[in-house]
């Protein structure tokens, strides 16, 4: 896969980054996989990483889709180079334990938008998505895989809230 970016005007990168997640999901569910997703927070304290842990369960019931037990987070905002828990993210997900990352908002990534831009495109190229959590502003569906049956309790999706944490051995928060 290569990257677009570099022709795409900074304030599409939400609509890149969406093409992009789009491509993969639609790749991973036509050949018939569950689309996982790995969380990634950026926090301070525990009670900050809990809640914003909490709207990402949320986000993947509401989806239909798998968060994956595992978990990353930094408590700062270095650059995304030194960033430990979103290094482990990346491995994490490039290593085909997940086909994408999920975070709050895109600020937790960066707010530069070349920067942004450039981590789209490198997380494409190794066939890994973004995804954020909708906003008042979206008039999209948070995930464009909705309009599969893959929503809990469509036909033939799985009940609410089934494969959200499967059993994996060694598998736990990351820290």
């Amino acid at each position: 896969m290569s990257g677009h970016s570099s022709t795409v005007p900074y304030d599409d990168l939400d609509a890149l980054r969406r093409a992009y997640m789009e491509q993969i999901i639609t790749t991973v569910s036509d050949s018939g996989h569950l689309v996982r997703i790995t969380p990634y927070l950026l926090a301070h304290s525990p009670e900050e990483r809990r809640a914003d842990l909490a709207q990402l369960r949320t986000y993947a019931v509401v989806a239909g889709i798998v968060l994956t037990r595992e978990w990353f987070a930094d408590a700062g905002q270095p650059p995304l180079a030194l960033r430990s828990g979103w290094q482990a993210a990346r491995r994490h997900a490039e290593q085909g334990f997940a086909h994408g990352i999920v975070a709050v908002a895109r600020p937790a990534i960066t707010t530069d938008p070349v920067q942004y831009a450039a981590v789209l495109d490198d997380l494409y190229a190794h066939r890994v998505f973004l995804a954020l959590l909708p906003t008042e502003h979206d008039t999209l569906p948070p995930l464009p895989f909705h309009v599969r049956a893959s929503r809990p309790g469509a036909e033939g999706a799985p009940p609410a809230g089934a494969g959200l944490y499967p059993q994996q051995p060694g598998t736990g928060p990351a820290r």
